[in-house]
């Protein structure tokens, strides 16, 4: 399972509310990657302009679970909701608790991609 499949992830869940449309194919990706039917404490952050705007924290979701209802409620229940606008500039960092260690990623701001 890549990095940027499980950031995709989070912003896929974000863009479905911004967009009020369900895009995200969950029995896909269990069938793809089976680790994200796994629980592992999983925390999503929301960045703007380096500083945190909100964070999530699961420790009883399968991640795939964890990831979609944590980057939603990060981005629109945890502090002011996320604008389209603050969404484009926003990075987001996720990190998950294995037995191995901590596994963390961070992605840049669609408009630094861009």
């Amino acid at each position: 399972m890549s990095r940027s499949m499980l950031l995709q992830l989070a912003r896929d869940s974000i863009q479905e509310v911004l967009q009020a449309k369900n895009s995200i194919d969950k029995e896909v990706l269990l069938h793809e990657h089976p680790l994200l039917r796994e629980v592992l404490p999983t925390e999503i952050k929301i960045y703007i302009d380096d500083e945190l705007h909100s964070s999530f924290t699961s420790t009883e979701l399968p991640l795939l679970e964890a990831i979609v209802i944590g980057a939603k409620k990060a981005a629109f229940e945890v502090n002011e909701p996320l604008l389209f606008s603050k969404y484009m500039e926003c990075e987001i960092e996720i990190k998950i608790t294995t037995q191995e260690g901590v596994i963390s990623h961070r992605d840049n701001s669609l408009r630094k991609e861009s």
